[in-house]
C-alpha cells in the first residue's frame, strides 16, 4: 500500500490544477496592471498638465517608487491581518468542538447537505468525520471560513509579488523620459510600451482562465489606454485653468 507521503502521479492527459501560485494570482495580475495603468495614468497627466520631460521622469519615478512601497505594505498587512482572523476563528472553532460537539455535528451536516449528499450517504459521512478531532476542525475551517492549510497566503510572498510586479508595470511608463527629452515622443513611447504590457497582461492570464487570450488582451489594453488618454485630456483641463486664472 502507497504511504500518506507518496505522491500519485497523474494519469495521461490529465490537466493538473495551477497549483501553490493560485492563491497569489490576485497579486501577480493587481500589481503588474495597476503599475502600468497608474503609472501611465500619472505621467499622461502631468504631461497634459505642461510639465517638462525632466519633472515628468522625477513624477513618475516617485509615483513609481510610491505605488511599489504602498502596493508591498498593503498586501503584507491585508494578508497578515487576514491570517490573523483566520488563526482567531479557528481557535474558537476549537472550543466549539470541545463544548458544543452536537451543534457542531449538525452544521456540518447542513453544511454537506447543501453540497448534494443526503440521506444515509449522509449521516455516514458527518460520522465518519465526527470520528476524528482533526477531520473534523479541518472541514470545519474549511466549509466555514474557506481555510484550507495549502492555500493560505504568505504575507511576505505577498508583499514581494504585489511591490515587485508593481515597480515592473510602472518601468514603461517612466524610462522613456529618461530617453527623449520631447515629451510628446515620450508620452507616445511610454503609450506604446504600456499598451503592449497591458495586453501581454490580458493576454497572460487565460492561460489560467482559459478565455481567449485575444479578447481579454484587448479589453485590458483599451480600458488602460482609455484611462490614459481621459488622466492626459484632465491634466490639459487643469493647466488651462491655472493658466487662465
Amino acid at each position: 500500500m502507497a504511504s500518506k507521503e507518496q505522491k500519485r502521479e497523474a494519469p495521461p492527459g490529465y490537466q493538473p490544477h495551477i497549483g501553490s501560485s493560485r492563491q497569489y494570482m490576485r497579486d501577480i495580475i493587481l500589481g503588474v496592471n495597476d503599475g502600468l495603468v497608474s503609472t501611465f495614468l500619472l505621467v499622461a497627466a502631468v504631461v497634459g498638465g505642461g510639465l517638462d520631460a525632466t519633472l515628468v521622469l522625477l513624477t513618475g519615478a516617485a509615483g513609481a517608487l510610491a505605488g511599489m512601497i504602498s502596493m508591498s505594505l498593503g498586501e503584507f498587512l491585508a494578508t497578515k491581518s487576514q491570517d490573523e482572523v483566520f488563526d482567531a476563528e479557528i481557535a474558537l472553532e476549537k472550543i466549539h468542538l470541545r463544548d458544543h460537539r452536537q451543534h457542531e455535528r449538525d452544521q456540518l451536516t447542513d453544511m454537506l447537505g447543501k453540497m448534494g449528499l443526503d440521506g444515509n450517504d449522509l449521516e455516514t459521512v458527518v460520522e465518519i468525520i465526527n470520528s476524528n478531532d482533526d477531520a473534523m476542525l479541518n472541514m470545519h475551517a474549511a466549509l466555514e471560513f474557506g481555510v484550507v492549510d495549502g492555500e493560505r497566503r504568505s504575507p511576505y510572498a505577498a508583499a514581494l509579488a504585489a511591490g515587485a510586479l508593481f515597480l515592473m508595470g510602472a518601468l514603461p511608463s517612466v524610462i522613456p523620459f529618461a530617453v527623449w527629452e520631447n515629451t510628446t515622443t515620450a508620452l507616445l513611447a511610454a503609450a506604446t510600451l504600456s499598451g503592449v504590457g497591458l495586453f501581454f497582461v490580458g493576454a497572460a492570464k487565460t492561460f489560467h482562465t482559459k478565455r481567449n487570450w485575444s479578447i481579454s488582451g484587448l479589453e485590458n489594453l483599451s480600458l488602460g489606454l482609455a484611462a490614459g488618454v481621459l488622466a492626459f485630456f484632465v491634466g490639459r483641463a487643469f493647466d488651462q485653468i491655472i493658466s487662465g486664472s
